[in-house]
């Protein structure tokens, strides 16, 4: 073989590669409560690949922004089972107190905000160092939602007889004010956008509609039995919520707050997740599965796990990066999807740039190890070099 023809078959196995990874299937994360397991779903063929012990009754589940790890709650425990998504295994426990409830992920990615049930606080999780650093008194946290700006939580508080959503200033560490309700609140959600919060209560066969400039109850969206959990995922047109009595996935309409029509998926639904919005993988505690609705269409799919499922976390794509070191772009060439974010880090101990040749703004001097970031939004090739030192180059293709 020349030694043209030999750099041409690498190129195409480089290229074979890193478009494998580029199209790998997410995995989808499945928390069965009776088991202390989460099953570990491919996305694509719909089988479970792993099974992950956890923290004794699994509750509360999030997943990163780079997709590398699960958050596992353990509610008979005062334990968080942090599972790294390459090994799908817990590669930390954290202790972060009593009979710890519902999580959520600041939209920074670098706070994890916890329910800790028993012993009537929320806990804050640092992400990078994965440990708690502050607490912030809330009665009975349930579940928890965080407006999409990042400034402030919504609390499902479950104390008997002062039944409330608890409104906290995640900069200041306090409560800002409270929405009373004569039921317990069971889940909250934040709408794509943030301009719903949309919750249930017990006992309650609606889904109440807030306005969190108001902080007021403004629609009342009628359901079946018991619904759980409510939402309008990004990139949805239509909301969905899980209704437990009647075993359906409830779409509705998130203009007039008006019910479309129902799907039927397993027994006692209790969860779903969506990535794009496209379908919906529901929880069904009762029969020991997973129901993937395809919104559209209204087909179902269904995928057998572990004894109880309750939560469900759907990885997202890690974000692509180029490393900078001995004065090399590692990968010089880098394929991705429109939209797609892509960061530059300098490892290197000298300092580098970014000067693009279709003229968008770069970065004149990129400090040892300062990142970078521009986001990729239509098809096209776009080459750049180092602004510091114009022989080092690189390429990013958008197909």
């Amino acid at each position: 073989m020349t030694s043209n023809a030999l750099r041409r078959s690498l190129a195409l196995a480089a290229f074979t590669l890193l478009c494998s990874e580029v199209l790998a299937a997410p995995k989808v994360y499945v928390s069965n409560f009776k088991d202390n397991t989460v099953s570990v779903i491919d996305s694509d063929s719909k089988a479970v690949v792993a099974t992950v012990p956890v923290a004794a009754g699994p509750h509360g589940m999030g997943m990163s922004r780079d997709g590398r790890r699960v958050f596992v709650t353990g509610d008979d425990s005062s334990s968080m089972s942090v599972i790294d998504t390459a090994s799908d295994r817990v590669e930390r426990t954290i202790d972060v107190g009593k009979s710890p409830h519902g999580v959520a992920l600041t939209p920074d990615g670098k706070t994890l905000v916890v329910g800790v049930y028993g012993e009537d606080r929320l806990a804050l999780v640092d992400t990078a160092s994965l440990t708690v650093t502050s607490t912030i008194p809330v009665p009975k946290p349930h579940t928890i939602s965080i407006r999409p700006d990042g400034k402030l939580a919504y609390v499902a508080s479950q104390e008997p007889g002062k039944f409330a959503l608890v409104i906290v200033d995640l900069a200041a560490r306090s409560v800002t004010g409270t929405v009373p309700l004569d039921k317990p609140p069971r889940d909250l959600e934040f709408g794509a956008g943030g301009k719903a919060l949309y919750f249930t209560r017990a006992g309650v066969n609606t889904i109440a509609v807030l306005d969190p400039a108001s902080d007021k109850i403004v629609a009342e969206i009628p359901t079946g039995a018991s619904p759980h959990l409510a939402n309008v995922f990004s990139g949805a047109t239509l909301g969905t919520a899980v209704v437990q009595g009647p075993g359906e996935l409830l779409l509705f309409d998130p203009a007039t707050n008006a019910p479309i029509r129902s799907i039927p998926v397993g027994q006692q639904p209790h969860w779903m997740a969506s990535s794009g919005g496209r379908s919906v993988w529901v929880t069904n505690e009762g029969s020991n599965n997973v129901t993937v609705v395809d919104i559209q269409s209204g087909q179902t799919t269904t995928v057998a796990v572990g004894n109880a499922p309750r939560k469900v976390v759907i990885q997202s794509a890690a974000a692509p990066r180029v490393g900078i070191s001995n004065f090399l772009f590692d990968p010089s060439e880098l394929i991705v999807a429109p939209a797609t974010r892509v960061t530059w880090i300098n490892d290197d101990g000298a300092p580098h740039g970014l000067r693009f040749k279709d003229g968008a703004p770069g970065q004149d001097l990129l400090l040892p190890r300062a990142e970078f970031s521009r986001v990729f939004d239509r098809p096209g090739t776009f080459d750049y070099v180092c602004s510091v030192h114009p022989y080092m180059s690189g390429r990013i293709v958008v197909r």
